[in-house]
């Protein structure tokens, strides 16, 4: 099964308050080897970045005025995800917004897990490591 290890990056953290993409990230692991293949793309998200997420990821509105619109990359980024199994930590987050980028763009996509299976390597360190800081670090 292709893998692809997956990671967004977002103006603010709640898609409820119209946070968007601004930087989606992917590598191609297939048979436990990453391979030649991966999806990277930074977003204009039409909206202003919150000041706590730019201390996060460092990517800035002016850097983005150039950047291609969702509806720009979507096709691309679907074709690169298809029949994988995203691996993502933290996936509520990440599948979250891409699934509201998907809505808004009102094409008749489905949900990414029509797409794809999601593993959540979030899920799985908090049990393996119960009560324990499960972050990325």
């Amino acid at each position: 099964m292709r893998q692809i290890a997956l990671d967004t990056e977002t103006t603010g953290t709640s898609v409820e308050q119209g946070h968007r993409i601004i930087e989606i990230g992917g590598v191609e692991i297939s048979n436990r080897r990453v391979t030649n293949k991966h999806y990277h793309q930074y977003l204009q998200p039409k909206r202003k970045i919150d000041a706590e997420a730019i201390t996060v990821h460092g990517i800035t509105d002016e850097f983005l005025q150039d950047k291609p619109n969702f509806i720009q990359v979507v096709n691309e980024f679907m074709d690169f995800i298809n029949g994988a199994e995203l691996i993502i930590h933290n996936a509520a987050f990440d599948v979250g917004f891409i699934n509201q980028e998907l809505k808004l763009l009102n094409q008749n996509w489905q949900s990414l897990e029509h797409y794809c299976q999601i593993t959540d390597t979030l899920a799985l360190a908090r049990e393996l490591h119960p009560g324990q800081k499960n972050n990325l670090d």
